[in-house]
């Protein structure tokens, strides 16, 4: 199956070097490119691509605002949002992935990270495994935003006790291979645990149950680390 990526950024030579990578790819292809966040939105719903690409810095409407919008919109639950900046730890980054965001990739990332960040996410799994992504969850997720409720403990009661323990690992960020170490299970395993929590928690991809996980008290914020 091709998987369907819409390009958003204001800058055109970013985007066409982004398009040529993609489709060298048999099984990426860009459907669309918009120049801000109301282009996106707009696109995504004619387009409903697998992957939007979005830059979060844009004039106009930003990337942010979008990323709200289309992971609000039932009719697009099924396209993931993979933001683009030139910042690791962003508190923007952090709203993004608070408003259903999969997770975010650094401008200077090297072709092979931006084609395996665009196919992780588009299967489902979040970009949350680098330490620069740990560290904006403990630092952000966990902090109530304007406007924005936070998971209240209640909303882990329909997890089994099984359920409950890969949640909170897959909210350290660990992978599916790394929890079934720990739980001596096979992966697979590991990942249908993780799957079924999504379920029972609304959680429309990994990255929003780290973020349900966090607001809800499951995982505590890491103390910070004493040099």
């Amino acid at each position: 199956m091709t998987i369907r990526v819409l390009l958003a950024d204001d800058q055109a030579l970013l985007r066409a070097t982004f398009r040529i990578l993609i489709d060298s790819c048999t099984d990426l292809e860009v459907v669309a490119e918009a120049t801000d966040g109301r282009e996106a939105v707009e696109l995504t719903r004619v387009h409903h691509p697998d992957v939007v690409l979005m830059d979060i810095r844009m004039p106009g409407t930003d990337g942010l605002t979008a990323t709200t919008t289309i992971c609000a919109d039932p009719d697009l639950a099924a396209t993931r949002v993979l933001i683009l900046t030139t910042f690791e730890i962003d508190e923007y980054v952090a709203q993004a992935l608070r408003a259903g965001a999969s997770g975010f990739l650094g401008k200077d990332a090297g072709a092979d990270a931006l084609l395996a960040a665009v196919r992780t996410v588009a299967s489902g799994d979040a970009l949350l495994s680098p330490l620069a992504t740990r560290a904006l969850i403990t630092r952000f997720l966990t902090a109530p935003a304007p406007g924005t409720p936070l998971a209240p403990p209640e909303a882990l009661a329909a997890l089994t006790a099984r359920e409950r323990e890969v949640t909170a690992l897959a909210a350290e960020g660990h992978s599916d291979t790394e929890i079934a170490g720990r739980l001596v299970v096979s992966p697979l395993t590991a990942r249908a645990h993780v799957q079924r929590a999504m379920t029972k928690l609304h959680a429309r991809d990994r990255a929003q149950l780290v973020v349900i996980a966090h607001q809800s008290g499951l995982v505590q914020p890491a103390p910070p680390s004493v040099r």
